[in-house]
């Protein structure tokens, strides 16, 4: 049997899951999709947590802890969200290990509330960099432009990074400044480039959702036929882009201290469109040193019918840029669908943030009223205290 996914790792594509619960751990999910599909990180978002907590049992011991201890809301979600990603970057290790350092990564993000707030950004980032305190954790942080300094600061103290919600061209450049000022103030500040990670996620799904919106309003034939093209046009030019910078001088001499390249990371890779091809952002996005984090039906999607070539990006920068100037010819404004994407972005990551909040302060009130009931205490799952840290 052809394995898909060996072919697209290959091909330079590392693939990791955008998906995280503690079923998943509790169950051997995740070290099962690390052994035997080739997953080699996890991406979280408030979103995620939201979803994880509201479904599973798995959390009763630990809010019943957190409850006996009348912890706040606040700090109750970190605890919890923390856990996780500890254990999670625990199972993750061996690709960590395997890889010097470049995959097995696990992220996790910073309030989405501070997005516009870059000293909130930076303090958060180096808590959440302590509480989990594993070599393999990125922060998550917004590339909003407030978003950019706080990225420079947090590579300065030799954190781990993962920027997040980039939509657009000038921005995802931006962000490799960021990373590079981040970097070569790192080494200022003595630490080991070497062990400093980092990736830049740009979304791709969510630009065609977007465009094809103001496709459809233009209406014209010549406009619909355009449906589909503008996310995957615009993820080539980023790579492009990527190219140019990774290829610097400038680049070159932090290569030289040890320094590992920002990767882009394709986000937002499942099909919103049912007429699109359920693995179109895997197969049109396949190029050296790239990440492409996938929601796991999408993983199982390309193991069954996914076709790999070797490079579906460097030959196409032309076609790409084409593709931008038609959009512009039928009167899609695209910097205005950048800036539609990078509020909205963070406006649902808030959202989802306040859902995450008024769950668990539900499950804590309920946690509290049952606290004399006989419960499962996380020393009841010994690889679970162990893999986490046992930290309630």
């Amino acid at each position: 049997m052809t394995d898909r996914l060996s072919e697209l790792q290959n091909a330079g594509v590392a693939i990791w899951l955008d998906d995280l619960s503690r079923v998943r751990l509790t169950s051997g999910g995740l070290d099962k999709l690390r052994r035997e599909s080739h997953v080699a990180g996890v991406t979280t978002n408030p979103t995620i947590f939201a979803k994880a907590l509201s479904d599973a049992d798995e959390y009763d011991w630990q809010l019943r802890d957190l409850a006996i201890r009348d912890v706040d809301v606040e700090e109750a979600v970190r605890m919890l969200t923390t856990y996780d990603v500890r254990w999670a970057c625990d199972v993750m290790r061996p690709s960590y290990d395997a890889s010097a350092g470049v995959d097995g990564r696990v992220s996790i993000e910073v309030d989405p509330r501070s997005a516009h707030d870059a000293d909130k950004t930076a303090a958060e980032a180096k808590a959440l960099w302590w509480l989990v305190d594993r070599p393999n954790l990125f922060i998550k942080i917004p590339a909003t432009e407030e978003g950019l300094p706080a990225i420079t600061r947090t590579l300065a103290e030799g954190i781990s990074v993962n920027v997040t919600l980039i939509f657009g061209l000038d921005r995802y450049s931006q962000v490799m400044e960021a990373f590079l000022a981040g970097l070569e103030q790192a080494q200022a500040n003595g630490h080991d480039l070497s062990k400093i990670g980092s990736v830049a996620s740009f979304f791709v799904s969510r630009v065609d959702s977007e465009v094809d919106k103001r496709l459809e309003k233009i209406g014209s034939d010549q406009a619909k036929a355009l449906r589909g093209k503008a996310a995957v046009a615009n993820a080539r030019l980023a790579y492009e882009r990527y190219g140019e910078v990774f290829s610097s001088a400038r680049w070159q001499k932090l290569a030289d201290a040890g320094a590992h390249p920002q990767r882009p990371l394709w986000a937002s890779t499942s099909t919103k469109n049912p007429d699109y091809r359920d693995v179109i952002y895997v197969e049109e996005l396949i190029a050296p040193g790239t990440v492409n984090t996938m929601p796991e039906p999408v993983i199982h999607a390309y193991a069954d019918h996914g076709e790999t070539q070797a490079d579906t990006i460097t030959g196409a920068y032309d076609d790409a840029r084409q593709v931008f100037a038609d959009l512009e010819s039928v009167g899609v404004d695209l910097a205005d669908v950048i800036a539609t994407l990078e509020k909205e972005g963070v406006e649902k990551f808030e959202a989802s943030w306040l859902e995450l909040l008024e769950g668990v302060k539900k499950s804590l009130a309920e946690a509290a009223k049952g606290a004399d009931r006989p419960h499962r205490a996380a020393g009841d799952n010994a690889q679970a205290a162990q893999q986490a840290g046992g930290n309630a």
